[in-house]
């Protein structure tokens, strides 16, 4: 590739020919505003707030779009560019609810950002806010038209890397807007609650449904047992909100900062991973030795289990039973925690805090119930829990390290590394391959499933018989694999599928940014994670098999199956896209 010689702001800089103004810039350090660009995206040239001079042009050119030549010279800080750049965000304002008080997004909204550096604090145009309804009737997500600047993002990453193809544009002019066909609310469509949505979102049209004021009610009622369990994920990214380095691990001061919340049991979610690998794995190898539905798919993901139960419903057949980690956990929480504490699991209060915006809609599933209550009472994003951890005046980082408690304390390696893309698959290949052939694998890092290539493929030999797997993260990802299998055409045994980009390290409720750059960094804590713990096999952790001694039996046993397992169905509708699309003329 040929590099060329620029000036940006009188600054020399060299770089590939291929490059906009915007990454050249950036080289030198300097911060052209923007809202619509996103690294991980197309580019979109929309909103024009990142338009420069450059020298030969009498018109001003998008930094977004427009790539460099030998010679360029670009200007990004002169008055007509200022003057153009605080128009568009003032008409921007003049149709953006600017309660910022209320929104979620406060403190961490690029629109705020951009008017705080060009000094506007309110329009001088005439306000002329969408008067659309706040859609807020979903477990999982709120959409709040009034706050949407059109910037796209939402769109592109529902329609392109999720290829749910929920959100799309609506009407034309001044009455252009972004939402579902037939502006549906979310829950009546196939949206799978990803939250992917929410995590591109520059603003607060998208955002989780908040359930903070829930738990500190359950934590200041006295008469409540209230305990919550952590993802595995959610250790390596909740530093981010708190101007920590990306990906850097923050187990021990987390588990002190949700003591000082005032939780009264904090467990490891990876405690529950480890027990999804006893039984899924025993699963795959009964399925595998008697003749079962192959290729078995892992059921851990709910943005997942959406997906297939509302567009590939033919197919549920292939799903693994196994309920996700967290369901496990709630399970055993209202059964097993409560008989050994001596409670009365009604008074049991039990929160996840996840990565995962669909594991709030997980969570409120009619089959989720175990003893006649909830399994999960309430489901935290990390970016909740962050929130909560700085209204009660916590410093977090200042915090000294503490420990999880038990009986659901101990997790492996293997629980561990379920935070990422193809986790799952590894951890299970670890305790397979040992039942199945009496030794260990030859590495436990198993690389071929490692990383952030959108389907990985491989095989492993266990005894005679050759095991052929996938993993894929991103429901678009994960269509080209079903496609295979409905032709007939899968190689397949054993395939792993994340809804999120990246697996839970990406999921939708985590801090924002959440890019690629950034995924890459808690990625590599995860495998950090597991590297440094003593157990790293699934099969090994000590208290999963004390659990399986004093209460379940054996995996896929008759108490095992009636806690941990689970049934798919395929997702019902209010009404019929495609009749409706019929009879509006559609094709």
């Amino acid at each position: 590739m040929k590099n060329v010689k620029i000036k940006i702001d009188n600054i020399e800089v060299i770089v590939p020919e291929n490059t906009t103004i915007l990454e050249a810039a950036k080289k030198v350090n300097i911060n052209i505003p923007h809202l619509c660009y996103h690294p991980d995206q197309q580019v979109k040239a929309n909103c024009r707030l990142c338009v420069v001079e450059v020298a030969c042009s009498k018109k001003l050119t998008a930094a977004c779009s427009f790539y460099v030549f030998e010679g360029m010279e670009v200007h990004t800080n002169t008055r007509k560019v200022r003057d153009m750049q605080k128009g568009i965000l003032e008409l921007i304002l003049a149709n953006h609810d600017q309660n910022c008080l209320k929104c979620l997004r406060n403190g961490n909204c690029e629109l705020q950002a951009l008017c705080q550096r060009f000094n506007i604090s309110k329009t001088n145009l005439e306000e002329a806010v969408d008067a659309l309804p706040l859609d807020n009737t979903n477990p999982s997500l709120v959409r709040d038209s009034a706050k949407c600047v059109k910037c796209n993002r939402c769109v592109e990453v529902c329609q392109k890397v999720q290829e749910v193809h929920v959100l799309t544009h609506s009407h034309r002019s001044v009455h252009y807007n972004i939402a579902p066909a037939y502006e549906a609310p979310l829950e009546e469509t196939f949206c799978v609650f990803c939250g992917q949505c929410s995590a591109v979102c520059p603003v607060g049209a998208i955002v989780e449904k908040d359930d903070t004021a829930k738990v500190w009610d359950a934590i200041y009622d006295p008469g409540m047992h209230v305990i919550v369990q952590v993802a595995p994920a959610v250790r390596v990214a909740l530093g981010d909100a708190f101007n920590l380095p990306n990906g850097t691990i923050v187990t021990g001061k987390m588990v002190a900062a949700l003591r000082r919340l005032g939780f009264d049991r904090i467990f490891d979610t990876n405690f529950t991973a480890d027990l999804t690998i006893m039984e899924e794995g025993t699963e795959l190898i009964r399925r595998v030795m008697n003749g079962g539905t192959l290729p078995m798919i892992t059921s851990c993901s709910p943005g997942w289990i959406n997906f297939i139960e509302g567009r590939y419903d033919h197919l549920l057949d292939h799903l693994s039973t196994c309920k996700s980690p967290q369901q496990m956990f709630g399970a055993l929480s209202k059964s097993y925690y409560a008989e050994k504490m001596g409670l009365d699991p009604k008074k049991i209060f039990t929160v996840s805090v996840m990565p995962c915006t669909a594991k709030k809609y997980e969570a409120q599933r009619p089959e989720m119930v175990t003893n006649g209550v909830r399994e999960v009472d309430a489901v935290l994003t990390t970016r909740e829990l962050a929130r909560m951890i700085q209204s009660a005046g916590i410093d977090f980082v200042g915090l000294e390290e503490d420990q999880f408690d038990n009986p659901f304390g101990i997790g492996t390696g293997a629980g561990a590394i379920f935070g990422a893309t193809g986790g799952v698959m590894e951890a299970a290949l670890r305790t397979v391959y040992e039942i199945m052939t009496g030794k260990g694998l030859p590495s436990l890092d198993f690389t071929e499933v490692r990383g952030l290539q959108g389907i990985k493929e491989a095989a492993v030999k266990i005894n005679d018989l050759e095991i052929k797997i996938a993993v894929a993260h991103g429901l678009g990802n994960a269509k080209v694999l079903l496609k295979q299998i409905e032709r007939g055409e899968s190689p397949y045994t054993f395939i792993e599928v994340m809804a999120c980009p990246g697996g839970c390290i990406g999921g939708g409720g985590q801090p924002i940014p959440s890019t690629m750059q950034v995924k890459g960094q808690r990625l590599a804590s995860i495998y950090r994670i597991d590297q440094d713990l003593p157990l790293r096999k699934s099969h090994k952790n000590p208290d999963v098999a004390k659990l399986y001694e004093e209460y379940l039996g054996e995996p896929l046993g008759h108490k095992s199956h009636e806690l941990l397992h689970t049934h798919y169905r395929s997702r019902g509708m209010k009404y019929n896209f495609s009749e409706l699309m019929k009879s509006a003329g559609g094709k």
